[in-house]
């Protein structure tokens, strides 16, 4: 589909682009009425599971700031320090419930500029993937990392956007690299984190 700067904000327009982001750009050749149908379909597949949280029935206090991570619904919750601050991100999830780390931790270190090992684990199950990458543009972690207290584990964010919102990750919870900046931003070493 090619752009015309004076379809910028009609309508066909909209939903054709909408219907490319979703997968599906054959149905920019189609009529208004099927794509209005298959966006909806589609948006309503995803937005069923991606639900606000409120932060008292997870933890005690905002002390330090606090960090809810949804498996369920594919979301990262954060509070600030003050309560009034609130940020909710959709997020990759791990791929198995075997990776899948649930519980209560905190963050104990940032990088921006993170460098990446794959674990041992990662290394046995994907043998030609690389032993280092350094930081950049190909990096799985992104351009933020927030180190978790568990061994491997952390909130980062990603080089491959397809992978936000899906069963994706060997363990980590992955952001979209804008998203992780700004919770990178307010998050600080020793914020509460909870995985349910």
């Amino acid at each position: 589909m090619s752009f015309d700067p004076k379809d910028l904000f009609s309508r066909r327009a909209f939903l054709a682009g909408t219907a490319a982001a979703l997968g599906a750009p054959a149905l920019a050749q189609t009529g208004t009425t099927e794509m209005e149908s298959a966006i909806s379909r589609s948006v309503q597949r995803n937005i069923s599971s991606f639900r606000a949280a409120d932060w008292r029935p997870h933890f005690s206090s905002l002390r330090n700031g606090a960090i809810l991570v949804d498996i369920s619904s594919r979301a990262l919750h954060f509070w600030d320090e003050d309560g009034q601050t609130k940020f909710l991100f959709p997020s990759s999830i791990p791929m198995s419930e075997e990776l899948t780390r649930r519980g209560r931790t905190r963050v104990v270190r940032k990088v921006e500029g993170p460098d990446w090992r794959p674990t041992p684990s990662m290394l046995k199950r994907n043998p030609n993937w690389p032993s280092y990458v350094p930081p950049g543009p190909d990096n799985p972690l992104g351009t933020h990392a927030l180190y978790l207290g568990w061994t491997y584990y952390r909130i980062h964010g990603t080089h491959d956007t397809r992978k936000i919102g899906r069963r994706s990750s060997n363990g980590c919870i992955g952001l979209y690299n804008e998203h992780i900046a700004q919770l990178f931003a307010r998050a600080k070493v020793g914020t509460q984190v909870l995985v349910i």
